[in-house]
């Protein structure tokens, strides 16, 4: 920073305690049990509690968990899986790893996630499950994608690595499908650093599941046996290491301070947010808790977000711009010849978007700088 600047406000900070650095600490000096342990144990039960599911299988990240769900609901080549273009590459990644085929359809203007509309529009006879996103927190109109995937016969696995404590009508996100995935990256509600998790009620799909992880082993833990197990079916090392668990359960037993606060944060930024011109706060939709991940808001077409970024750079505020639509990217373009305009509601929307600085702990002052900053960048860009 130079001469008589302020600290920069970034996009996130880790919401920690003294539990999570004991946890990590306790799973170190026990000397065993790094791979597997008693706190992935542990971990699972409470995601279950907490989730209001039967079971919950950790992976070492949330990209994995969504394999290991589409691997485990035989979601494979010859099948088609509708997703959004408007998310993380993981979601349609995750697809191309288990041999299937990704179909993109639009979102909608206000939670940004599928179009239950457009997705119905896209079903074909090879269309095998639908696997919509909880974007930034906001819950998506699942009700409404769960009756198609119900009138299709279709598998419904919800990616709710961005929603973790978000509800639909009182029912946390992640539980209205055959599968739930989480995500406990670095930025996300709760967090290990990396880490994931697939929940469901589904007892064949979570044994599934565990074998999937541990290269396709039933037979009890590999170290606590004098043989080698037996392996029934294909699988990799995708497991989540014990300490990785420590730190998730210090978490999860603190989510709903989390969420609390980020609500607080997010209130008070969306009542002031909204008296601006052009400016379009994060939706809490009437159905549902909005648990906001992410910060984003909305711009106008006539507002130059470029613009935006840079005047906000230049006062210390951190912005990004997370998601270009995934059809659009190279690998995307090259392998199913996807071109500008098939998907335009998700183009434009894509182009609109800022997401702002958000944690459990932005405190006030820092909330300040971000309203002063934005309303500075706005009329730096003549609004």
């Amino acid at each position: 920073m130079t001469e008589g600047s302020v600290d920069p406000v970034p996009l996130f900070r880790i919401d920690w305690t003294a539990e999570e650095v004991g946890n990590a600490v306790d799973s170190i000096t026990r000397g065993s049990y790094w791979a597997n342990g008693p706190y992935v144990d542990e971990f699972e039960s409470l995601l279950a509690e907490t989730m209001g599911v039967e079971h919950a299988v950790v992976f070492n990240s949330g990209t994995s968990a969504l394999v290991g769900a589409l691997e485990g609901c035989d979601i494979g080549p010859g099948d088609e899986v509708i997703v959004p273009s408007f998310t993380f590459i993981a979601t349609a990644n995750a697809v191309e790893a288990v041999g299937a085929t990704p179909v993109f359809a639009e979102i909608d203007r206000d939670r940004y996630a599928l179009d239950p509309d457009d997705v119905a529009d896209r079903i074909t006879d090879s269309t095998a499950a639908i696997m919509p996103i909880h974007y930034a927190g906001i819950p998506c109109r699942i009700e409404a994608l769960r009756e198609l995937a119900r009138d299709h016969d279709l598998t419904l696995i919800e990616d709710a690595a961005e929603a973790q404590g978000a509800t639909v009508n009182g029912a946390p996100v992640g539980t209205a499908g055959d599968a739930g995935v989480l995500s406990f990256c670095q930025n996300k509600v709760i967090t290990t650093g990396e880490g994931g998790a697939v929940v469901t009620d589904d007892d064949e799909l979570a044994a599934r599941l565990e074998q999937f992880r541990s290269h396709g082993r039933v037979s009890g833990e590999y170290f606590d046996s004098a043989d080698t197990g037996e392996y029934v079916s294909l699988g990799f090392n995708l497991r989540m290491p014990d300490v990785v668990a420590g730190i998730g359960v210090a978490q999860i037993e603190r989510i709903d301070d989390i969420v609390a606060r980020r609500r607080e944060v997010a209130t008070d930024l969306n009542d002031r947010l909204a008296t601006l011109d052009h400016v379009h706060p994060p939706a809490e939709p009437p159905d549902g808790r909005n648990v906001y991940q992410l910060y984003t808001v909305r711009f106008d077409p006539a507002i130059d977000r470029d613009r935006v970024i840079d005047e906000l750079a230049e006062r210390g505020i951190a912005s990004k711009v997370y998601f270009d639509p995934v059809h659009l990217t190279q690998y995307y373009r090259d392998q199913y010849g996807y071109t500008a305009g098939e998907l335009p509601r998700t183009e434009a929307i894509s182009e609109q978007v800022l997401s702002l600085p958000m944690h459990p702990s932005l405190s006030r002052h820092e909330r300040d700088r971000i309203v002063t900053a934005l309303e500075e960048a706005l009329d730096a860009c003549g609004r």
